[in-house]
């Protein structure tokens, strides 16, 4: 493949992002995506688990037999995963437990699999590296967003429970946008999830229009500026 790093950039982070476009990996997207700190958490556990199982399957992917490709890319990502898993155990034990079956479950991850199988296996180990971060952080920025209108919507505060992911000095970050706010139930329940992730695809949708209409507007227009129309005799 010519992609070079900017276009794999771009790729992972807007024109092929696996949650506003591929629509992979929704349900974890959609059910831990309450508050800012649980969707930052889940979607640094994704990157690194797809950066890393990026790296392996670029590295193996001459050595693996075709018949046994999926098998062995599924592997790898449950190995990543594991370790993922005992990290979070051993330094953000209280995040892991809100996050739950959420982080084993980044093994059945479609979005993973399918990096591996689409890009990984196909190229070598910087592009791979690259490809994995770069959808990593996709995923890992709609999930920030998206908990971020729902936490304010649902709780009115933003950054709640930050000293789960940074320790008790974060306990300062919580801001509370709208006091004594009695909370908004949609925005918090798996159907506000729907809702505001439709609404971040429709904004990327209306984005893309525009860019396009003015891509086409300049591609319409002579270098040299309008023609003159020359007087008739």
């Amino acid at each position: 493949m010519s992609d070079g790093p900017r276009e794999i950039l771009n790729e992972g982070l807007w024109r092929n992002n696996t949650a506003l476009v591929q629509l992979l990996g929704l349900c974890p997207l959609l059910a831990v995506s309450g508050t800012v700190i649980n969707a930052l958490g889940l979607g640094l556990a994704t990157t690194l688990v797809m950066a890393g199982s990026n790296v392996t399957v670029s590295l193996v992917r001459n050595l693996v037999r075709p018949e046994l490709r999926i098998p062995t890319f599924v592997l790898v990502i449950a190995c990543f995963v594991t370790a993922v898993e005992l990290l979070m155990k051993a330094f953000v034990y209280d995040l892991y437990l809100v996050l739950g079956i959420f982080i084993p479950l980044i093994v059945t991850n479609c979005v993973i699999i399918a990096r591996a199988e689409a890009f990984a296996a196909k190229n070598n180990v910087g592009r791979s590296l690259l490809d994995g971060l770069a959808m990593g952080v996709g995923f890992s920025l709609v999930l920030v967003v998206l908990g971020g209108l729902r936490e304010i919507l649902g709780h009115g505060t933003l950054l709640a429970q930050a000293d789960l992911m940074f320790g008790p000095a974060a306990h300062g970050l919580t801001l509370t946008l709208i006091p004594e706010y009695r909370g908004f139930l949609l925005a918090i329940l798996p159907p506000g999830a729907f809702l505001g992730l439709g609404l971040l695809i429709a904004l990327k949708n209306v984005i893309d229009r525009r860019h396009a209409a003015r891509r086409a507007l300049r591609g319409a227009v002579s270098p040299a500026g309008p023609a003159v129309e020359t007087a008739k005799p």
